[in-house]
């Protein structure tokens, strides 16, 4: 049994490393199926973007791609940590590194939203 529901949940950015390439106008809205987390993502600087994760325990183990606005195609991996704010939405922070592009690493982080 899974302690977090990712099921329709939406996120958006706290804050991201210099090389990230989201923003706070990006959106990502997320299903689960038992340990199977994914989402579609989209806004500011992504046309459209994909990750399939997988839940274990308290951590997301993540690969992700997308397009950007500057029809660039980019794909990197993650592994995000979960926690609950104290109003009890979920956080993720995430250390994550390109694996296109020169395979720069960064952290970043997101907040469920309503």
């Amino acid at each position: 049994m899974n302690n977090y529901d990712f099921n329709n949940k939406k996120f958006v950015l706290i804050e991201n490393s210099e090389s990230g390439q989201v923003n706070s106008e990006t959106v990502f809205e997320y299903r689960q199926d038992s340990n199977l987390v994914t989402a579609d993502y989209f806004g500011g600087t992504i046309k459209y973007g994909k990750i399939i994760a997988d839940l274990k325990g308290d951590e997301l183990n993540m690969l992700y791609q997308c397009l950007t606005t500057d029809n660039l195609l980019k794909a990197g991996k993650a592994i995000a940590k979960i926690s609950l704010t104290d109003s009890g939405k979920i956080k993720l922070s995430l250390d994550w590194e390109w694996l296109t592009n020169g395979n720069e690493k960064g952290k970043s982080e997101y907040i469920e939203i309503n």
